[in-house]
């Protein structure tokens, strides 16, 4: 069963929630270490991309302290290594979605869609 998350940096920004994440199937509970689920993390963000990666479903959930508040090598914001590994994980899930729904299309084309959805290609 898919749950919104509450008090999410979604919700508190006033953007529209509802899209499901296409990269886990339980919302409510950290991907990181398995805790109640207090944000999304967008895996693709900056330059007007967030929305984007809500309306497209690229988040997972996480606590705060692995989002934004905790110590700098546990979250993923202001952390170099985790926000490239963040980007480089949204595009291949963005891509497995794409090509999952269109099945006729090559691997090419997904990466190609993807670049010209979001500008570049993390990969």
């Amino acid at each position: 069963m898919r749950r919104s998350l509450r008090g999410s940096c979604t919700e508190q920004k006033g953007a529209a929630m509802g899209s499901r994440s296409v990269i886990v199937d339980n919302e409510a509970w950290s991907a990181i270490c398995g805790e109640r689920a207090e944000a999304r993390h967008h895996l693709i963000f900056g330059n007007g991309k967030r929305d984007l990666a809500e309306e497209d479903g690229i988040w997972l959930p996480l606590t705060n302290d692995e989002h934004t508040t905790g110590e700098l090598i546990r979250r993923v914001h202001d952390n170099p290594m985790a926000e490239s590994l963040s980007k480089i994980a949204g595009q291949l899930a963005w891509e497995s979605e794409y090509y999952r729904k269109a099945a006729q299309l090559a691997e090419f084309s997904a990466r190609r869609a993807f670049r010209l959805r979001y500008g570049k290609s993390y990969l």
